[in-house]
Formats: C-alpha cells, sequence, structure tokens
C-alpha cells in the first residue's frame, strides 16, 4: 500500500503526481480513472476529446479535504493517461466526420459518393471499436475489484463502460443528468452517436432495467414518443418540469427522493455536464440554457446512498475546452466529488 506518512494533504498539490497530486499508484488505488479522448459524432461544439487533460490540470488546484466524506480519498484515486491512439484515431474520423456532415447538409445523395459511403463505414466502424476498446478496459479493472469512473471526450464515449458493469453487477439503472435525452435510434447516420447513446444502452444490454433522467430540455419528437412508448422503462424528469414543481413550492428534497425511488437497487451514474446550468459549462458541446447546479446534482446522489442503494459507477462526458479554464475546473471539482462519493459508499 502506498505510504501517505509524508503526504501533506493540506499543501500544494505535486505535479509530478497523480491527478488531485495524490501519489497513489494504479494497482493501490481504490478507483480508476478512464479518460477517453473521443468525440467524433459531437454534433455542435468540439474539444471535449482534450477535456481530459485539462482537467488533469485543473485538478492539482482541488483542495482534498471533502468535509462530508473525510479521508475517502486515502483508499487511492488514479488517472489513467489518455491512450495517445485513441486520440488520434478521434482527430481523424472527427474530420471525417466533418466533412460528411457538410456534405449531407446540402441534401446529397450518399451512395452516390463512394468517398462518403467509406467515410460513413470508418465511422461506425471506429465508434464501435471505441466501444469494445472502452469495454475491455473498464472490465479489466472491475474484474481487478476496482471502482471505475469514465472520463470523457462525448457522451458517446461510455458504453462499452455499460456493458462491462452490467457484467459484474448484474441488473442495475442509469441516473443520467443531462440536458438532452440521447434516445435518437442514430444521428446524422452515425450508429454510435453521442445522441444515440442512451438508445444503443436500452438495445444492446438486458441488464439495464431503467433509465431515469433528469434535467432534460432538448429533444425530438421521436424521443418523446420513445418515453411515451417505453413502458416506464425510461422516466424523464424535464427540467421544465423540475422548476415548476419549485415554483409551485415543492422542495427539491421532495423532487429528489421521488427520482431515486424510480431507480433499482444498483445506480450508475452518467453525467453529462451539459445537464448543468452553462454558466458552469460554457463550452460543452451543446450547451442549453437552464439546468442543473452542480449542488443539486450531489444532494440527488446522496439521496440515492441514503435509500440503501448502491452507487457502482459513474461516468462524467462533455466539458468543453474554452480559452479560459473555467470548464476545466468545474469538471475537476465536480469529478473530485463523484470519486469521493464513489469511494465513500463502497467503503
Amino acid at each position: 500500500m502506498t505510504d501517505l506518512s509524508q503526504f501533506d494533504s493540506n499543501g500544494p498539490s505535486n505535479p509530478r503526481n497523480n491527478i488531485f497530486g495524490l501519489p497513489f499508484p494504479e494497482e493501490d488505488a481504490r478507483l480508476v480513472i478512464l479518460p477517453v479522448p473521443w468525440e467524433v459524432t459531437v454534433s455542435y461544439g468540439a474539444g471535449t476529446s482534450r477535456a481530459c487533460e485539462h482537467v488533469f490540470r485543473a485538478s492539482m488546484q482541488v483542495d482534498l479535504f471533502d468535509a462530508e466524506t473525510g479521508d475517502a480519498w486515502r483508499q487511492g484515486v488514479y488517472m489513467r493517461q489518455p491512450d495517445k491512439k485513441v486520440l488520434m484515431k478521434s482527430d481523424y474520423l472527427r474530420k471525417e466526420a466533418e466533412l460528411y456532415i457538410n456534405y449531407t447538409s446540402k441534401d446529397e445523395a450518399i451512395e452516390k459518393n463512394s468517398f462518403m459511403c467509406k467515410s460513413l463505414k470508418e465511422i461506425n466502424e471506429g465508434s464501435a471499436h471505441l466501444n469494445k476498446w472502452v469495454y475491455e478496459q473498464t472490465k479489466q479493472l472491475l474484474d481487478q475489484g476496482k471502482l471505475v469512473g469514465l472520463l470523457g471526450g462525448d457522451h458517446s464515449t461510455p458504453l462499452g463502460y455499460f456493458k462491462a458493469i452490467a457484467e459484474k453487477h448484474g441488473d442495475f439503472g442509469i441516473l443520467q443528468i443531462d440536458a438532452h435525452c440521447d434516445l435518437r435510434k442514430s444521428y446524422e447516420d452515425f450508429v454510435y452517436s453521442h445522441a444515440s447513446v442512451m438508445y444503443n444502452a436500452l438495445q444492446e444490454i438486458p441488464q439495464l432495467k431503467r433509465l431515469v433522467q433528469a434535467g432534460v430540455r432538448d429533444y425530438s419528437l421521436d424521443e418523446w414518443e420513445f418515453i411515451q412508448n417505453s413502458d416506464y422503462k425510461v422516466i424523464t424528469y424535464f427540467d421544465r418540469d423540475i422548476k415548476e414543481r419549485g415554483y409551485e413550492g415543492q422542495t427539491w428534497k421532495h423532487i429528489a427522493e421521488e427520482i431515486v425511488s424510480h431507480l433499482p437497487e444498483k445506480v450508475y451514474l452518467s453525467l453529462d455536464i451539459d445537464g448543468l446550468d452553462p454558466k458552469l459549462c460554457p463550452h460543452t458541446g451543446t450547451p442549453v440554457q437552464g439546468g442543473f447546479e452542480a449542488e443539486q446534482v450531489f444532494y440527488l446522489i446522496r439521496k440515492i446512498i441514503q435509500s440503501g442503494r448502491q452507487f457502482i459507477g459513474f461516468d462524467l462526458v462533455e466539458i468543453g475546452v474554452g480559452d479560459t479554464e473555467w470548464d476545466a475546473n468545474v469538471g475537476a471539482r465536480i469529478l473530485w466529488k463523484l470519486s469521493n462519493l464513489l469511494v465513500a459508499s463502497n467503503s
């Protein structure tokens, strides 16, 4: 085990250490954060494939003391280096996707353009390969008894992790914090689009028994109908409805407990940072006005834990990269809180 006797948790972070300035090697860490530098299918703002490195740098400014979870971090938190091959593949296919999106926006027939047909095939195959890579990485860690947090990248990245955690835990539910439903069958012809991750999860993972969404405020008619026809397998708390209930006197405590009541015994958190108010994440890929304060989300997670349900894993995705480090700063602090809550609740 890592010797912490000479480690000053109150001092400035040592940038030669790992994330948050912590001195743990991977083998001693209770929680391993897997960065996934991938954004092939983003449909508006780009940059999230490089968020991992920005969050790492910003994490050095986060104080380690957490009054709620105490010394949970002493069980070990470690982040792997972003895989350069994954990033290079993302950069290459992102350029292909941009050309494809531009071409289709002109109502050109895809089947008449062999180059575009080839690009679409490469993009979909590349995304499938990424899903397999994420599955293999997270399965390996789970098999070692590690807790795992995934740091994106866009919201397509955790699908492989969903599959690995389903194999590990059996039946489970996902609590999705998001401005969007991500229930499109495909988007811009990309099968594994960031806008389709929850649709794909529901189709491909039989152990996923319930998807509860909160904060949604931008969605299509098809997604609305999918929710209505899901026989309550998908339960969505739209941002407008949450706020209206608050205006009429209902407390966040009441609403949060109601949200939690729909979740099964094992709960995975999928946190798209655009589920928050855009003042906290102005450079996220697809910002939408409205959304949560970070403390509302932390409160909701605490309600999950207090209910006796098991918090089994999380992803944090769609963190933007802008002219300042504000997005990364917020992202690092959210990552720190999620890490502490996951470790403390599984001690």
